[in-house]
C-alpha cells in the first residue's frame, strides 16, 4: 500500500525538488504543510522533518467526485518527504490500493491507474 523511496538528497532539497516535480507533471500543490514545525510550535517533543504536499490534478479529481462524490474524502493526494534515521524519504500511499478499499468501479481504478503513476513518476524525479 505504500511507497517510499530514500534519496541523499536533503530535506529541504527534496521538497523543493518534489514541489519542481508535481507542477512539471500537470498536477499543483494545494497546500504543503509542515508537521514538523507545527508540532514543535505546539510544545511536542519531535526532532524529525516532515511536509506533506496535498497535491491534485483537476481534472483526475473532477473524474473521481463525478463518478462517486463521497470520494472527496480520499482527496487530494498526499505526498510526504521526511527524515527517519538520519534519512530523507519521499513516500505515499499508492492510490490504486486507497481506491480499491473503497470502490470496485473498474472506470475508477483506470484512473487511480493513471494518478499513481504520475505521482509515482513525480517521487522518482525528486528522488
Amino acid at each position: 500500500m505504500k511507497f517510499i523511496v530514500e534519496t541523499g538528497k536533503s530535506f529541504d532539497q527534496a521538497c523543493i525538488d518534489l514541489d519542481a516535480s508535481i507542477v512539471r507533471n500537470g498536477f499543483g500543490v494545494l497546500h504543503k504543510h509542515d508537521l514538523g514545525t507545527s508540532l514543535r510550535n505546539k510544545g511536542v517533543d519531535f526532532d524529525g522533518q516532515c511536509a506533506v504536499f496535498e497535491v491534485c490534478n483537476p481534472v483526475q479529481a473532477g473524474k473521481v467526485l463525478s463518478a462517486d462524490i463521497s470520494l472527496n474524502m480520499a482527496l487530494p493526494c498526499r505526498i510526504s518527504v521526511y527524515t527517519e534515521a538520519g534519512l530523507t524519504k519521499i513516500g505515499m500511499f499508492r492510490p490504486t490500493a486507497l481506491l480499491s478499499a473503497l470502490s470496485t468501479d473498474a472506470a475508477l481504478m483506470a484512473v487511480a491507474r493513471e494518478v499513481e503513476d504520475k505521482t509515482v513518476l513525480m517521487i522518482e524525479e525528486a528522488r
